[in-house]
């Protein structure tokens, strides 16, 4: 599933919070109306979510309709007010010592989403969720060799200061493309840095 076809699913909007940590997630979309995200931060409406609560003591799908009880300030019938009238939450959390989750809410102003189409939301969560999980095997060779890149050495310079020939750097700069899934070595670095590797 592509992002175009999450948003055929979820025309009324949609929000995915991707691999958070302690605080912030490492990707965010949020395709919801400015009035309503303006209204729900300046309400200070997720410290009384049921969604928000939801999302980040639990793994799987839920729909917004099983919150009615829960929702003691309201919130669900205030999002209805902005055009979010049917929801579907997903949650993913892969269970690893470094506790990341992935949350998201997607929205319908027409109808409820079928069992299937909440299915494929989540599948779509986890996919990108376990996408954004760093990989754990690159050398420290390769590490090395991406950091002197990013800093803008010329590999004459990353060789000399590795005290390794030219050759076994371009092969550590494709080995960590490869390990990373990278076009080129400005883009392998990029994404070792988005990664907190380097």
């Amino acid at each position: 599933m592509t992002l175009k076809e999450v948003e055929q699913l979820a025309p009324a909007g949609y929000y995915i919070a991707l691999r958070i940590g302690f605080a912030f997630p490492t990707e965010e979309v949020n395709c919801l109306p400015r009035d309503w995200v303006s209204y729900y931060t300046k309400s200070r409406l997720m410290l009384f979510d049921p969604v928000m609560r939801w999302a980040y003591g639990n793994t799987g799908i839920a729909r917004w309709s099983d919150f009615h009880d829960d929702d003691t300030h309201q919130v669900i019938p205030m999002a209805a007010k902005f055009g979010l009238r049917y929801g579907v939450a997903v949650s993913f959390n892969d269970q690893n010592v470094d506790g990341y989750r992935s949350f998201a809410n997607f929205f319908r102003s027409d109808r409820d989403f079928s069992d299937i189409e909440a299915k494929l939301l989540f599948a779509y969560l986890k996919r990108r969720h376990l996408e954004l999980v760093p990989p754990s095997n690159l050398t420290n060779g390769e590490l090395e060799a991406l950091t002197m890149f990013k800093d803008g050495l010329r590999l004459k310079q990353i060789a000399f200061n590795l005290s390794v020939t030219e050759g076994a750097v371009k092969q550590r700069l494709k080995n960590a493309k490869i390990k990373l899934s990278a076009q080129t070595s400005t883009q392998a670095a990029t994404m070792a840095r988005q990664f907190k590797l380097i």
